[in-house]
């Protein structure tokens, strides 16, 4: 094996070669940078956002691309699967699972929506790189025809643009996804017999023989996704799956010429499916490579191996190179809410300030807004900006934003918990914030589509996530709409939410819901009535009046907190968290919070972070890149292997009080919070070394002076404890506020039948927004039908087909 100093000789000496596996290089030589160029005079400079909106030339055998916006790939459940026939009646699933309509109506409505490229969620190229059992595969003619559906759909489409033509068509790649040792299934293959930490396979290492066979795979996979029409393809080399696992010494083991100490043996996988893939499909055909520029795990690539592979990437004829952040198992947040807008750019401007490779890169992870895209795009970080989840939550980003209609963007607001967190159970994707996204043959929201014998006069109680939702649609497609709330704003519980540290971004939901609810005040479809607190009384008179008569109520009335029974909560040291929250009450510093659900998590965080001079109000533009980055020990100057420094070098802000977190159950805290950013928040109440995580408490009392007796545990190891604290905080659930639907149903009136439940006053649990807009969306484009019944009618489903096919399919390979 060559030592470690002569590994480093042969990168520098690849970084000085241009021959080094050259293969058929791609033309695409001319890219723009952060320059702007008029193509007309002047005229041909977007006013509102030019970096954005200028071409993007890929050479003369491919074209340009309209602006320098790409959608990224994500996984959505739509890709299909690759279930064969046999199999079917051994599932019970039917025949429909590999029929591709869905994929191509929710691209085609991205492509309508302005953006240059797009790419498809992971597709693997056999069946070893699945990404979970009978998961969407490209590998033969069969699977080929059916995406033909797909690229039909999104070439009938023309993107505007500001470059020679007014024209662009629109384009998509395939992504080429092989999850190597983090495939949910037996038949798990890597460099080396490892087992990754998040998935429960060990993974049998590839022979020498079998690396060939899967390059050819690969090569494959390319040939038929452009056979099917694709522009290109996008080959997954970063996110910790196959290709990163070759690349790094850690899961790369080997002895052979796919591994070892040495770099240029590493790397060879990457390359000859590069080298290959360019041979097979020609000049006319975008080759992305997404490049792992940060691993963010111990001994991930040094910086000098990153750069040794881009150049010899562009000499193998790649596009584009996009950037990869984070390993799946590397812990630290890259994607969440709580990371800061465009946290990242800085990697993909070290590499091209290193002027190491001359094609266009692209920049990622946490990019949300066309502010954000504007000012990377300007300072010459990137040539590209890539976007997936935003294209979740609004389909137009790119038409609103090259029409300066920045006020109507619906923005991601990066919480995982529609697209992300219900792509790990196998359920289809969509969001929180857009129930429309991946349902877009089930979801149809056309302004004015209710005739006017359908059109009702409704009014909605309630003006939080459900209420603002059902308002929303139900006045866009054309029903006259009246809006209550007592409170006087909208929002309802986003309102605190959003002064949660790392959950910025709900300012942004509130922000569109105004803007579009005050639009369609202005048009006369919709009515707000803030400060207005509604009674049964009221609902009877409106139902029965003559000129302003309502047909239907719709109930968002949300929730008020559980109040346990406990001896002495009404002791003044004991607050509820809407008192800490909504009504910013003074918390002293020693503080003991009941419940450990998403709320008590968040009232943890806020307590930590915030102090009587600061209320943690502020936008998502306002958090500080450079303080997350040190918190979670990123290393911007790559030093050592993975981007991650010391930890003597991490800088975690310290806490303003001391915080006891407890629970009655058993276990872990935290175990109900999202599958994909649970551990995020219980590492920020762990790593501040100021919050104590109780399980298995009883509450037995409050005493006179407001401390609390508990009794942590059961049996031989019970343990009484007195927690003397300034206070005492409730997070212990919700309950449904049902006064209105009680009284209406107790009444016996004809009222009874016209009142419908929303939200959380349909049904507490958790604080789920998710739920509550998904329902709201939903009754208000079936209200009309005689067929809803109050009462009766489920309006959104928690378990789908497709999360029920998967369950069966994990059960079947078992």
């Amino acid at each position: 094996m060559m030592s470690m100093v002569q590994n480093s000789s042969s990168i520098r000496r690849l970084l000085n070669s241009k021959r080094l596996y050259r293969g058929l290089s791609s033309t695409s030589a001319g890219i723009n940078g952060s320059s702007l160029q008029d193509n007309g005079g002047g005229s041909n400079i977007n006013p509102h956002y030019p970096h954005m909106f200028t071409p993007l030339d890929l050479g003369p055998d491919i074209g340009s691309l309209p602006n320098r916006v790409i959608m990224g790939s994500m996984h959505t459940g739509l890709e299909g699967h690759s279930i064969p026939k046999l199999m079917l009646p051994l599932l019970n699933a039917g025949d429909d699972h590999t029929d591709l309509t869905e994929m191509a109506c929710y691209f085609a409505e991205r492509a309508k929506g302005g953006v240059s490229l797009m790419v498809t969620g992971g597709v693997s190229p056999n069946r070893q790189g699945w990404v979970g059992p009978f998961a969407g595969k490209l590998s033969t003619e069969t699977e080929r025809d059916r995406h033909k559906l797909v690229t039909d759909m999104v070439h009938s489409i023309q993107i505007p643009s500001y470059g020679a033509n007014p024209t662009e068509p629109a384009r998509i790649c395939l992504q080429i996804l092989h999850t190597g040792r983090y495939a949910y299934h037996p038949f798990a293959v890597s460099a080396s017999s490892t087992k990754s930490p998040i998935s429960p396979f060990p993974a049998k290492e590839l022979s020498t023989r079998d690396v060939k066979a899967t390059i050819r795979d690969f090569v494959n996979c390319a040939v038929l996704a452009k056979e099917a029409g694709y522009d290109g393809v996008e080959i997954m080399g970063s996110e910790g799956y196959l290709i990163n696992q070759f690349l790094v010494s850690k899961t790369n083991q080997r002895s052979d010429e796919y591994g070892g100490e040495n770099f240029v043996n590493r790397m060879r996988l990457a390359m000859e499916i590069v080298t290959e893939t360019r041979k097979a499909c020609g000049l006319d055909f975008i080759i992305i490579f997404r490049l792992s520029m940060l691993d963010l795990v111990k001994d991930g690539s040094s910086w000098e191996e990153i750069k040794a592979l881009a150049q010899a990437l562009e000499n193998a004829g790649v596009t584009i190179i996009n950037t990869g952040i984070g390993w799946h198992e590397a812990r630290i947040p890259t994607i969440a809410t709580s990371v800061p807008r465009g946290a990242f750019s800085w990697v993909t401007k070290k590499l091209r300030d290193e002027n190491i490779v001359s094609i266009p890169l692209c920049a990622t992870n946490r990019i949300n807004a066309p502010s954000t895209i504007e000012s990377i795009l300007s300072s010459g970080s990137a040539d590209l900006i890539s976007m997936a989840r935003p294209f979740l939550a609004d389909p137009e980003i790119v038409n609103k934003s090259r029409e300066g209609r920045h006020e109507d963007i619906n923005t991601c607001i990066g919480c995982n918990q529609a697209c992300l967190d219900h792509a790990f159970i196998g359920k289809t994707a969509s969001c929180l914030v857009n129930p429309r996204a991946c349902h877009e043959t089930e979801i149809d929201i056309t302004p004015n589509s209710i005739s006017a014998k359908d059109r009702l006069n409704i009014g909605v109680v309630g003006a939080g996530p459900a209420g603002m939702a059902f308002a929303h649609t139900a006045a866009t497609i054309g029903h006259n709409v009246t809006l209550f709330d007592k409170s006087d704003e909208i929002g309802g519980q986003f309102n605190m939410a959003k002064r949660i540290p790392g959950k910025e971004e709900f300012h942004e939901t509130v922000r569109y819901f105004s803007v579009q609810l005050r639009k369609l005040e202005k048009e006369g479809k919709l009515d707000i009535r803030l400060g207005t607190e509604v009674s049964y009384d009221d609902m009877d008179r409106l139902s029965s009046s003559v000129d302003d008569k309502i047909d239907k109520w719709i109930i968002a009335a949300g929730v008020d907190p559980r109040v346990p029974n406990i001896p002495g909560l009404d002791h003044p040291k004991v607050l509820s968290y809407i008192d800490v929250l909504r009504h910013k009450a003074k918390v002293g510093r020693k503080v003991a919070v009941i419940g450990a659900g998403g709320i008590g998590f968040d009232v943890s965080e806020y307590l930590l972070h915030h102090d009587d001079a600061d209320d943690h109000d502020k936008s998502a533009d306002e958090v500080n890149v450079e303080e997350f980055l040190t918190k979670w020990g990123v290393d911007k100057h790559n030093s050592d292997r993975g981007g991650l420094l010391p930890d003597e070098q991490i800088q975690i802000p310290p806490p303003h009080r001391e915080i006891i977190l407890m629970q009655r159950k058993k276990g872990k805290l935290g175990a109900g919070l999202g599958k994909t950013t649970g551990w995020i928040h219980r590492s920020e109440l762990v790593r501040s070394k100021a919050v104590e995580m109780l399980p298995q408490v009883s509450y037995d009392k409050v005493d006179e002076d407001g401390n609390l007796h508990i009794t942590v545990g059961t049996g031989d190891k019970k343990e009484t404890r007195v927690l003397e604290v300034d206070n005492i905080i409730l997070c212990a659930g919700q309950v449904s506020k049902k006064d209105l639907e009680k009284a209406a149903m107790d009444a016996g009136s004809d009222l009874a039948g016209k009142v419908f439940t929303i939200g959380g006053a349909y049904e507490a649990g958790e604080l789920d927004a998710k739920r509550a807009i998904d329902m709201g969306t939903r009754l208000a484009l079936k209200i009309k039908d005689d067929e809803v019944v109050p009462g009766k009618h489920k309006f959104n489903a928690d378990v789908g087909a497709e999360e029920i096919l998967y369950k069966k399919m994990m059960s079947f390979i078992r």
